[in-house]
């Protein structure tokens, strides 16, 4: 199989921070279901333990059963997960793609969240964050306004664009990492995410994620 000669940039293929991201970083074929960082219950009420389990324990399983079956016997099992997402998508293999970059974007999700979290972000992070927005609270703001208004199924995101700190979102399994951005914190908007104790609520969760359960300092470390 020959992929299209294509750079990407470093920031797109450095490894991870985070428990549940360089675990999956650091796997290669099979891959298995990384760990939470954090109990079945530690983020509830906002995420009831009963939605994190079929979420993680269903959802993210499906996503790194399907991805194995998809790269069995190709060249892609040698690649580390990122390398796999970027060559996948430049190379137009969707079912690859799909699979890698939402266990990847799982993965991302459970680190960027943590048991009484929300607050303030780490100095540093606050800088940039003022600096881009104005106010911590005109980020959390932003990231509302963009999960709640991705049509469908999809993802919103913080990431360092350049020097910059931008919200973002994308559709389905899409990531930033195509973008040659550098992910911080990503909120998931499927509906497997909080159906179960919002139904149609989107807001509702999502402003209880921003608020409560936000995993600032990840952000901060994922900086680096």
């Amino acid at each position: 199989m020959n992929f299209p000669q294509r750079d990407f940039p470093s920031s797109a293929l450095a490894t991870s921070g985070g428990i549940s991201t360089s675990m999956l970083e650091n796997m290669r074929f099979p891959y298995e279901l990384p760990a939470l960082p954090y109990a079945m219950d530690a983020l509830s009420p906002v995420i009831s333990e009963n939605t994190l389990r079929f979420h993680h324990g269903k959802h993210h399983q499906t996503y790194i059963d399907a991805l194995n079956k998809a790269i069995d016997d190709t060249e892609f099992q040698a690649m580390p997960i990122k390398a796999m997402i970027l060559a996948a998508g430049a190379g137009g293999k969707t079912e690859i793609f799909n699979n890698a970059a939402q266990a990847w974007n799982h993965a991302f999700y459970w680190d960027s969240l943590c048991e009484k979290g929300g607050g303030d972000p780490p100095p540093i992070l606050k800088q940039m964050i003022d600096a881009s927005f104005g106010s911590v609270e005109a980020c959390r703001r932003e990231l509302v306004h963009a999960a709640v208004t991705q049509f469908g199924t999809g993802w919103a995101w913080l990431v360092l664009d350049g020097k910059k700190v931008s919200v973002m979102k994308t559709e389905d399994a899409d990531t930033p990492l195509t973008s040659g951005m550098k992910p911080l914190l990503a909120i998931d908007v499927w509906e497997h995410a909080y159906y179960l104790d919002y139904q149609n609520r989107r807001k509702d969760h999502v402003t209880g994620v921003v608020d409560k359960l936000i995993n600032w300092k990840f952000a901060a470390d994922s900086l680096a």
